[in-house]
Parts: structure tokens; sequence; C-alpha cells
């Protein structure tokens, strides 16, 4: 089994004025089944980099949830460990998977803007992946029509909306869609994560 970090989103608790860092258990369930277990990562960019120089990962994820602070979100601390981890990942050529807000992270880095999108919340929809129609579900208020290198488009909704990018060095790798929500688990997207971190 590979060991791979994987990010959390950032929960308010009201009731005990806490901020919490979690993750969706069907996570552990996916990973598991591309072969991997996941390392959950502080949303405090000093620690989640001190665990990286404790335990050795194959690669990132960055997960769903929260969205990114400049388009209104709540979380500015998620934002900075993720963009900290990227750094990282960078140094170290260390593989790079971003899911649904994962993914507009990695847009928002290189210069991708984002925009409020209707009709992307939906436990199915229909998409084209490398010019092939799939099924995938879609959870998200924000997308792109646009995109921009290093950044390079592999899949992209009837409405034009990008569903999927990659990095043209590739080592980062990124979708919309949460392949730890569906039941089962998508033998396509095991053999994405399997060989993206096999590399």
């Amino acid at each position: 089994m590979k060991a791979v970090a994987i990010t959390q989103r950032v929960t308010v608790d009201p009731r005990h004025g806490e901020r919490r860092d979690c993750l969706d258990q069907r996570w552990s369930e996916f990973l598991f089944a591309c072969g991997c277990v996941g390392i959950p990562m502080s949303n405090r960019p000093k620690a989640a980099a001190a665990l990286l120089d404790t335990v050795a990962v194959a690669g990132i994820v960055l997960t769903g949830g929260n969205d990114l602070a400049v388009y209104g979100g709540d979380a500015p601390e998620r934002d900075e460990a993720e963009n900290e981890l990227i750094d990282i990942a960078e140094r170290r050529n260390l593989p790079v998977i971003g899911v649904c807000r994962g993914m507009q992270v990695l847009q928002h880095r290189y210069g991708v803007p984002l925009e409020r999108v209707e009709g992307h919340v939906a436990p199915r929809q229909d998409i084209l992946i490398e010019g092939r129609r799939a099924e995938v579900n879609s959870y998200h208020t924000f997308g792109a029509r646009e995109n921009r290198e290093p950044l390079e488009v592999w899949a992209v909704a009837p409405d034009g909306i990008v569903k999927a990018v990659r990095h043209i060095a590739g080592r980062k790798l990124a979708m919309m869609w949460h392949p730890e929500r569906l039941a089962p688990f998508a033998n396509r997207d095991i053999a994405l994560f399997r060989d993206f971190f096999d590399r």
C-alpha cells in the first residue's frame, strides 16, 4: 500500500466554537481500493509541511468542500495549506490529484477564472472524457469555461464547463466529480488513481 497525503475540509462547530478539519470516511475506502492509504493533512500550513517531513508519501490528494476564499469561501487557512502542499509537491516532484475544490485550487493557481454555474449539482451527469461519453456525479457551484497553460482539458460537460484538467508536465491531474461518492466505485477512477500514483 502506498501512503498519500489527503487534504480535509474545514467545518465550523458553533456549539463548541471550533473550526474542525474533517474527511469523508468514503475517502479511506476509495483510496484503499486504489492500493493507497490516506494520511490526513492539517489545514495549518506549518503542521502539514512538518507532517510531510516526517512521513514519506507517494503523492497528494486535494479533496472537495469549501469554496476558495477569493470566491467567498470561509476557509482561507485551507487555501494557504493546500498551496503550501502544492509547493512541496513541486519541489519533491510528487504527483497531485485534485478533486472538485482541489481542481479549482489548481485552476486558480494557474490563472483560470471561475464563475458561478447552474445545473452542476446532481448525482448523475453525462460528460465527455477524452471525447467519450461518461456518467459522473457533480456537486459544484463554481466552474470554468476556459483554460490556460500549463493546464490542458481532458473532460468537459455539454454546456462547456471544464470537468477535468491535467498539467502538461504530467504531475498534476484534476477532476470535478467525486470518485469517493460513487457506489460502487468506478473502475475508471480506481485505475486513474492507481496508475497516477504508480508512476
